[in-house]
């Protein structure tokens, strides 16, 4: 498909954050833009404060009708999440419109640019804000497709001045397969731990998918990977290694100070020295390291590099501040694998050694909560306090015999509890806590401002 024949794009599932980014690169391209979602959410909020018409009821009569006039000039993309019953779906389908998925649509966005692909079970969507910020700050002409609001932007899509010299940065999605269809000049892979077996069944299909992704780097190009991945490049292509202390690329002279942890690059041509990170996180050390990797290899400086790190000002729902006082620490994230838990709960430790640390932790998905039982009770036990919450089941049907009890039944502690989300505010009044997390991908931070509020008496 050539896009440069279309002129209407309508979006169905416009609310989600990947699609709500490539929906600002058509508008900023000049196309007409409208679409379907559920519910409101902040991002159709934003969009519709921007002048992109939105509904939230499937009628095929509120689809323009201009949009439907010509099926040639109008491209449907649809996220995979829409239900296969879905009205405005079926009518689309059987007249004769172009449907793609929002991934389809990214890879061909990305054709006409050197494109640098950030994939991984946990740890893209922080790496590939950081990349797109380091670049952006060296004066490099920067575009970027993220999966999360970037705090330096307040978006999730960065637009780029021009078509000259063009970088891309895009989040590479292993969720039903998305990343392939990217075909990338640099990639980094961040992590390859199980996750998403409803949809691979197990984790050796989700491994042969990460396997088929890196294959796609375009000749001449790189791949990064953590350490100890192991993907073999077929393309002989060079691949390089990364991680907190061993790699090509590695943190040295790592500390934590105030709170805060500074460290030193070690890269294969020097040292960039006094790294300092504003959203902290021993996992977040190890992005900066993959994210600095592909800045020097697109010709950054090592000074624009470090500089780039210390102003990240990191993004929403990973490791985000939201109290910071003498009396009371109040931080939020948005894991929800047992992995990305055990390495946000050990760094807000690491950080605060004398602090009793309080977790609320709402599980997300039935399937992920049967799969990592055992996990998530192990990485849990960092908790001194854990309140635990019903599991936010987002696209999936209830499992007979999962609940949140076969995760709590597991968890060795002295302080834990069950409850509502209806009840965490009445349990943050009781316990007054010190350190306070909350955790998890589902809608537990819709409790973040009245946890604030509620904090915030404390802290004063």
């Amino acid at each position: 498909m050539n896009i440069k024949t279309l002129k209407n794009i309508y979006f169905l599932g416009i609310g989600g954050i990947g699609m709500s980014a490539i929906a600002r690169w058509f508008i900023a391209n000049g196309y007409t833009l409208t679409g379907y979602d559920k519910t409101a959410t902040p991002l159709t909020d934003a969009l519709q404060a921007e002048g992109v018409p939105v509904h939230f009821s499937d009628d095929v009569a509120l689809i323009p009708a201009e949009f439907l006039a010509n099926p040639a000039e109008t491209l449907i993309v649809y996220t995979p999440a829409i239900p296969k019953d879905h009205q405005e779906f079926n009518y689309l389908k059987d007249n004769g419109f172009t449907l793609m998925k929002r991934s389809q649509v990214l890879g061909l966005l990305t054709q006409n640019f050197f494109t640098i692909a950030v994939a991984g079970t946990h740890g893209k969507t922080t790496t590939s804000s950081m990349v797109a910020h380091i670049l952006k700050q060296a004066g490099k002409n920067v575009t970027a497709f993220l999966g999360g609001i970037t705090q330096n932007y307040g978006t999730n899509f960065l637009i780029n001045e021009g078509s000259e010299n063009v970088i891309c940065v895009v989040e590479a999605d292993e969720f039903d397969r998305s990343f392939l269809t990217l075909f990338p000049d640099l990639t980094i892979v961040t992590s390859t731990d199980a996750d998403h077996l409803d949809i691979y069944g197990d984790h050796s299909k989700l491994m042969e998918s990460f396997q088929l992704f890196v294959s796609q780097i375009k000749e001449g190009g790189k791949l990064y990977q953590y350490q100890g991945i192991q993907l073999q490049d077929f393309t002989k292509n060079q691949s390089q290694v990364f991680g907190l202390d061993t790699g090509d690329f590695k943190a040295d002279n790592l500390r934590i100070e105030n709170a805060e942890m500074i460290f030193d690059i070690v890269h294969p041509d020097g040292i960039i020295k006094d790294c300092s990170l504003l959203t902290p996180g021993f996992h977040n050390v190890t992005n900066s390291i993959a994210a600095a990797a592909v800045a020097l290899q697109v010709g950054v400086s090592p000074e624009s590099v470090r500089e780039g790190i210390c102003t990240f000002r990191g993004v929403k729902r990973r490791f985000e501040y939201h109290i910071r006082s003498e009396k009371v620490v109040y931080i939020d994230d948005y894991a929800h694998h047992p992995t990305e838990i055990e390495a946000f709960l050990s760094s807000v430790k690491a950080l605060y050694p004398n602090r009793k640390l309080t977790v609320v932790f709402q599980p997300h998905l039935f399937s992920r909560t049967n799969d990592f039982q055992e996990g998530f009770a192990k990485s849990l036990e960092l908790a001194d306090d854990l309140i635990l919450l019903d599991i936010y089941p987002a696209r999936e049907l209830p499992m007979a015999g999962v609940t949140s009890s076969v995760i709590f039944d597991k968890v060795n502690l002295a302080e834990k509890i069950l409850c509502t989300k209806a009840e965490v505010l009445d349990l943050v009044k009781i316990k007054q806590p010190e350190l306070l997390v909350t955790v998890g991908a589902g809608d537990i931070d819709t409790l973040i401002p009245m946890i604030k509020e509620q904090l915030s008496k404390v802290s004063d």
